[in-house]
């Protein structure tokens, strides 16, 4: 917004005053200022500032200006001012000007007063002369602003009133809106939408929309299709016909709420939408044509701006970053937000706009609820899936990237498309100053460093070598056939399952294993996930994550569960209490595929074992199993084919987990392993050191029933 009186720089529109309006109107607009309005006597006595100012009226400069001669310099300005009154001079302003000035009057219904205001706000606000002329009236309130351009303008007084009011389609289009809350000068009170739109008036413009640059920009093509959000279909099913059938209606007041993690595509999801559709899609600016940041206020202007300008044309809009407006106030300090300021306006936007908006923010919280339940629809856009992880991993980096590095960076959980496509930009640049065999290391180095910032944690680098070339749920020790469960959720995927038993038997990787089998994304959440410091978060984070997996038809895994499901009876604190009836108020309403694991069952709330549906415990592995799952780990490791006595050693161990496998992978990986005979004394030394009560020499342990 342009809101305060200023000399202006030299500038390609301004290289003549005739170029804004002809002569003889500055000449009586000057003149009326001064005379009718009672400007002239303040500039005699402070002295002209400008003697091209006099030099324009043929008055004495202010060097020669004595105290002596103000009356007779005040006659003489009378006189011109009555010569040209009786002129009738027309209204005459730039081809430019005009020509743009009869656009916006036709595509908006502005009439003639309204036209004449907009065009003379323009004109104030780029004629040196005009401007600083006007100063000399010092502030004015509203009244006496009105009736300053009724004088100027030949207007009357309550037309100028009427046009100038907040409901009038000035200011309902933002074009020209009244600073209320103070007196300052002329140019300071007829606010016009941005600085960058008086230049645009002001030159040769072809296309109307153009004169939104700055404000309002053309979105750019998406790199993504609606195949790879897949984990967002279920309210694509609902906001894609919605959005169709609302342009083709032509309805008024449709607005989404879009709202994700940073980074998780939100604004590209907008772009792919509106090329699937067919649509333009414009998007309200952040940053003005110079590069500096907008303002809530100023994006809102601009945003109703674009309302009244693109209402006849097939699109939809879409407000990114939409804190600017809803949460840019402060609680702590009691200061409204941006939206809350102008309450009533805001719902009014909300409720009557022409054209279809999409709004998108990284968070709900603290945004009024009067806001909130105007949108149509508001849907939470989940970071993606491992599988569509992946496939953004290779659709940026497949030239420079192997299958390992792209399965150990899709196994980040925080991975967004942000940070793949920042890294991979990085690597662009510098694979010519790589070694081939560095630029794997250097993605996952970036992106790990990426991850870690934005809280997500650091990229488990390198751990690909710790997975095994093979999953088999024959070497689980359960009770339950695992292949023939799997088969029967993929029937009815849905229900609550707990899987219990001693650490590295086998309880997450199993998850991940039915996920697959299932064809469903998996959503992994851990203690230190949802844990948080503040009152009243924990359960705040627990809800979010059951909302989360329902959004993305994901089985959700929450593992290490046992820290939300304590028996409340013996709970110290009051949120201990929370934490817990969150936990099962959230079990009981998903109807989605859960699973919990945990190492410890004694101490859970009594409510909560009848609300899994089936309860898994995961034993130490089987003689069979350990021989069997030793002989393919041997093989992996290029080792040989164990004897029977080393065969035989394998089955006497009682406390094998696949865990402990997956130890000795790691230990390959570090120092090496050159005989099984090394693997045999790793695996006891693991057995060793466990501590769960049972008798650790030699034996065989009994197959579960």
């Amino acid at each position: 917004m342009i809101k305060t009186s200023r000399t202006l720089p030299s500038s390609p529109i301004e290289k003549d005053i005739k170029g804004a309006l002809s002569d003889d109107l500055l000449r009586l607009l000057i003149l009326r200022i001064m005379i009718p309005l009672d400007g002239a006597l303040q500039l005699l006595i402070n002295g002209f500032s400008s003697s091209r100012i006099a030099k324009f009226l043929d008055i004495p400069a202010s060097d020669e200006v004595k105290d002596g001669s103000i009356p007779i310099t005040l006659s003489l300005l009378r006189q011109s001012h009555s010569d040209m009154e009786a002129k009738a001079i027309p209204w005459v302003i730039s081809d430019e000007l005009r020509r743009n000035s009869e656009s916006l009057s036709e595509l908006m219904g502005l009439n003639d007063v309204e036209r004449r205001l907009l065009e003379f706000s323009i004109i104030i606000h780029v004629d040196r002369m005009l401007n600083k002329t006007a100063d000399s009236l010092g502030g004015l309130s509203n009244q006496n602003l009105y009736f300053a351009l009724s004088i100027l303008l030949d207007l009357p007084l309550a037309d100028i009133r009427e046009a100038l009011s907040g409901k009038g389609r000035l200011a309902s289009a933002g074009l020209l809106t009244l600073d209320a809350n103070s007196n300052c000068c002329l140019c300071g009170k007829l606010d016009l939408l941005s600085e960058k739109f008086v230049d645009q008036m002001m030159t040769d413009v072809l296309d109307t929309a153009q004169l939104l640059r700055g404000m309002l920009n053309l979105s750019t093509p998406p790199t993504l299709s609606l195949m790879d959000y897949p984990h967002f279909s279920t309210s694509l099913e609902l906001l894609k016909p919605y959005l169709s059938e609302a342009i083709a209606q032509q309805r008024r007041g449709v607005n989404i709420f879009l709202y994700g993690a940073p980074g998780t595509g939100k604004s590209e999801l907008v772009r792919v939408l509106a090329k699937d559709l067919g649509y333009e899609l414009f998007e309200v600016a952040s940053e003005d044509s110079g590069g500096n940041p907008l303002n809530g206020e100023r994006r809102l202007r601009s945003y109703r701006a674009a309302q009244n300008f693109l209402s006849k044309r097939t699109t939809f809009l879409l407000f990114d970053e939409v804190e600017d407006v809803f949460n840019d106030g402060s609680h702590q300090w009691g200061r409204k937000s941006t939206a809350q300021v102008r309450k009533a306006w805001m719902n009014r936007i909300l409720e009557e706009n022409p054209v279809p908006s999409i709004w998108l923010s990284n968070t709900v919280d603290e945004i009024d609820q009067a806001f909130m339940r105007r949108f149509d629809m508001v849907f939470e856009l989940p970071a993606p899936p491992k599988k569509l992880r992946e496939n953004i991993v290779r659709s940026y980096c497949a030239d420079f990237l192997d299958e390992k590095t792209v399965h150990s960076l899709a196994d980040a959980e925080g991975l967004t498309p942000a940070v793949i496509t920042r890294a991979a930009g990085v690597i662009l640049i510098l694979r010519n100053h790589l070694p081939i065999e560095r630029i794997p290391q250097a993605m996952s180095h970036l992106v790990s460093n990426a991850l870690q910032a934005q809280g997500c944690g650091s990229l488990r680098v390198g751990r690909a070598d710790s997975q095994p070339s093979f999953y088999d749920p024959r070497f689980i020790n359960t009770s339950k056939d695992l292949v023939a469960l799997a088969a029967r959720l993929q029937l009815n995927p849905w229900g609550s399952v707990c899987l219990y038993g001693p650490s590295g038997t086998g309880k997450t990787a199993f998850g991940r294993w039915l996920a697959d089998q299932l064809g469903r994304p998996l959503l992994v959440k851990r203690a230190s996930d949802l844990l948080a410091p503040f009152l009243g978060q924990t359960e705040q984070n627990i809800a979010a994550c059951f909302r989360e997996a329902m959004s993305s038809n994901s089985v959700l895994l929450i593992d290490e569960v046992d820290s939300f499901l304590q028996d409340r009876r013996r709970a110290q604190r009051p949120w201990e209490v929370t934490q817990v009836n969150e936990m099962l108020t959230q079990m009981e309403s998903f109807s989605g595929l859960f699973i919990a694991s945990t190492n410890l069952m004694e101490g859970f709330d009594p409510a909560t074992l009848r609300r899994f549906d089936m309860k898994l415990r995961f034993n130490y592995l089987k003689p069979s199993q350990a021989k069997s799952l030793f002989a393919c780990q041997c093989k992996d490791l290029d080792l040989p084919e164990p004897t029977e006595n080393e065969f035989a050693a394998i089955e006497r161990m009682s406390l094998l987990t696949p865990g402990d496998f997956a130890v000795l992978r790691r230990q390959a990986r570090m120092s090496g392993l050159s005989s099984v005979s090394e693997t045999l004394t790793l695996l006891m030394e693991e057995c060793a050191l466990k501590k769960d009560g049972r008798k650790r020499n030699i034996g065989f342990v009994q197959d579960v029933a």
